[in-house]
This record gives structure tokens, C-alpha cells and sequence, in this order.
């Protein structure tokens, strides 16, 4: 791989220690001086000691994404984080799951990288426009490591927009299949890779759904935010007696039907209510065993976490207010900005507004191809509790 002409970076004195500690994330005031403009920086202690090799995003508060620690080059951290990723992956392996994260960001010390394998069809994003200019190097390891059967692009996250990049969207490398079967923990799902939201499908979700299929025998269960019916499969194949399945996107109705078809469950156990989800818990009743919400991220900003605390709040509460004594709710946030503690916290709000005694019964079951670097706490975003409502 040709090398990128590197651009030096010199830290504040004392700003060194979270790059000591193996972070990822430089701030713009931790910058103390920067000579050149390339995409790529060797970063320097305040007393120059080399600490690394970082992506640079200059005018952004977040400044630098650390690449590589100590005296690693740029090919050297790009193939060796690829390769450890792919080797764990392979590891955790199972015989009833072929759809499964390969790369997860910072979670594998690649910032701005996600790579998501179903059925040995690729699809990765990326979200840094330093990794954009070394996208063919990217697509070289994931071929000489994985030997995918194709490679898509869908780069089409918040986190890209914010880093003002533009939507991509393609084939890029194999054969073109845009829609594939894949197996999950036994079940099987249709995916299309470069439609809908993420990379096709929620694969972080995928241990919860497992939860949900355990949970469900005899139960009747309301879904919300139902998307492709990941959860609604779960709970059928679980033995629910009937699923609700709530969405506002009216092309999530024949994918769930195919899904069903897929898995031999019966369509009559189940309906697909084309709804919004909060106006749903709002104004229907709440009649069910167990109600599933996991709705998109509502706070995607800094700036938009005392709205989301009152959204998360007010919908909780009404569902809380609502549900039959011993009833379950398995309520989830992804947004980034709304820590654990937090989502505890307003959920004990909605819980002690309801007037309902509420007990946390389990918390979300990370799926191990989601790794959360130790040193990098920030990077862990879903939270999922499993409430039961007295």
C-alpha cells in the first residue's frame, strides 16, 4: 500500500495521557500545533514522543481518530486490526448464525469502519473521510483475509453526514447479489443489503431477539418499530399466540411476510399494523404479555439529549401506565448520547410518573461480534432493559 504523505501533529503538554490509554479521539484543544494538511497525522506528545498515527477531521471538535498506537505504520495498522477482527470473528463462530459484524469501529480500533458479513456478502461502512481516500486498501485486506462472495457500499450513516460527506451507495467488489438469506441463532431472514436502514439488518440486536424468542411461549406480543420483523419472527417461532407488528414504512409489510414465509410460521398469528409506533402506545391499548420498543435513535446530537429524555420518558410512561399487571416491556435506546445510567434513569422517571412498580429483570445481552473497547467506553451505544410491569 502506498503511504499517504503524513502530516505532524503536536499535543498540548498533558494531553497525551488518553492516547497513553489506548482512546481514540483527539479534540481540537488538545492540538497544540499541526504542520501540513493531509488526511493522515503522526501525533506527537507535547515533549515529541510519538504517540501514534491518526485520521485527521480539522474543524470538528473531534479532531483526530487514532489509527494506530506507537510506531505502527498506516499499512500495518489497516492490515493487522482487519485480520484481528476477521480472526475473532471466526472464532465465535456458530453453525446457525451467518450473518455477523466483522468490524466494529473503534470496537476493533478501525474509527469510521463497520463491515457486516451476510452469507459472505460483505457491506461496509464508512464515516471518515480519511478512510474514503484508502477505500481500495480497505477492500484489498477484506478480500485477501475473508474471501467474500461480494462487497457492497453503504455509507449512508449520521455520522457521515455530520463529517459533511456525501451517500454512497453500490456494488463494489464479486458477485452482484442485493438480496440474500442468511441464518440467525436457527431462523431465517431475507436481507437486502443496499435498501433499508443499517446494513440491511440489526445485527446488534440479535442476542435480544433470542431473548425474545424465549420468552414468548403463550404470550401475546406487540412489537413496535418493527422494521423487517426480526423481533416478530423471534417471538412466533417462540410460541407466541399472536404478534402485533407496528411500522410506519409501508415497504416493511411484504418483507415481514417473506420472513415468515421463510421460517414456515403461520401468517394468521400475525398482523402487520402500518402505524406510527409512539401514536400506537399513545392512543391504542396495550393489551399484550410482552411489547417490545425499540425505535430509531432519538437523539443523534449533543444537542438533542433533554428532547430525547422527554420523548423516551413520555413513551415508556404511557406504556408502563398501560400494560396488564405482569406484563413484560423490553424498551432499548441506540442513541449514542444516552449513556446506560441515563436510560435507567428515565425509566425510572416513567416508571415512578406511571405509579406502576416496575423491576428490571435483565439488561441487553451484547452479541460478541459487537466488541467495546475497554479503553474506549463512548463507542457502546444500544441499551436494552427487560422490564416487568406489577
Amino acid at each position: 500500500m502506498q503511504e499517504e504523505k503524513q502530516t505532524s501533529l503536536r499535543l498540548k503538554k498533558g494531553k497525551e495521557r488518553p492516547i497513553l490509554q489506548h482512546h481514540h479521539w483527539i479534540y481540537s484543544g488538545a492540538i497544540a500545533e499541526q504542520s501540513g494538511d493531509s488526511l493522515f497525522a503522526e501525533i506527537f506528545s507535547h515533549s515529541k514522543e510519538k504517540l501514534g498515527l491518526a485520521m485527521l477531521n480539522p474543524g470538528r471538535s473531534i479532531s483526530g481518530h487514532m489509527l494506530a498506537f506507537g510506531k505502527d505504520t498506516l499499512e500495518e495498522a489497516i492490515q493487522a486490526r482487519i485480520a484481528k477482527a476477521i480472526f475473532l470473528r471466526k472464532k465465535l463462530a456458530k453453525p446457525d448464525t451467518n450473518a455477523i459484524r466483522l468490524i466494529n469501529a473503534e470496537g476493533d480500533g478501525l474509527p469510521g469502519l463497520i463491515v457486516d458479513s451476510y452469507n459472505g456478502v460483505l457491506v461496509l461502512q464508512i464515516s471518515h473521510p480519511a478512510l474514503d481516500s484508502i477505500k481500495a486498501t480497505i477492500l484489498e485486506v477484506l478480500i485477501k483475509e475473508f474471501a467474500p462472495k461480494a462487497i457492497y457500499e453503504k455509507s449512508t450513516s449520521f455520522l457521515r453526514k455530520k463529517e459533511g460527506l456525501e451517500e454512497i451507495r453500490g456494488h463494489l467488489y464479486g458477485q452482484d447479489i442485493p438480496e440474500v438469506e442468511i441464518l440467525e441463532n436457527g431462523l431465517r431472514y431475507s436481507v437486502q443489503v443496499l435498501e433499508g436502514q443499517k446494513t440491511g439488518l440489526f445485527l446488534d440486536q440479535r442476542e435480544m431477539r433470542l431473548l425474545v424468542r424465549q420468552l414468548s411461549e403463550g404470550k401475546r406480543v406487540l412489537n413496535c418499530f418493527a422494521y423487517t420483523g426480526g423481533f416478530s419472527i423471534s417471538a412466533l417461532q417462540g410460541g407466541a399466540t399472536h404478534v402485533d407488528s407496528v411500522e410506519l414504512s409501508k415497504k416493511c409489510e411484504p418483507a415481514i411476510e417473506k420472513n415468515l414465509q421463510l421460517n414456515n410460521l403461520p401468517s394468521e398469528k400475525h398482523r402487520f399494523l402500518l402505524e406510527d409506533a409512539i401514536d400506537f402506545v399513545a392512543k391504542k391499548p396495550l393489551d399484550y404479555d410482552l411489547v417490545i420498543l425499540d425505535p430509531p435513535a432519538f437523539a443523534k446530537q449533543k444537542g438533542s439529549v433533554d428532547r430525547a429524555f422527554r420523548a423516551y420518558k413520555d413513551m415508556n410512561k404511557t406504556a408502563i401506565e398501560k400494560l396488564p399487571s405482569g406484563s413484560l416491556l423490553l424498551t432499548c435506546s441506540c442513541s449514542y448520547h444516552i449513556s446506560e445510567e441515563l436510560f435507567q434513569n428515565i425509566l425510572f422517571r416513567a416508571s415512578l410518573e406511571s405509579g406502576r412498580k416496575v423491576r428490571i429483570l435483565e439488561r441487553h445481552r451484547q452479541a460478541h461480534d459487537h466488541p467495546i473497547s475497554i479503553f474506549h467506553p463512548e463507542s457502546s451505544y444500544l441499551k436494552s432493559f427487560l422490564l416487568v410491569v406489577e
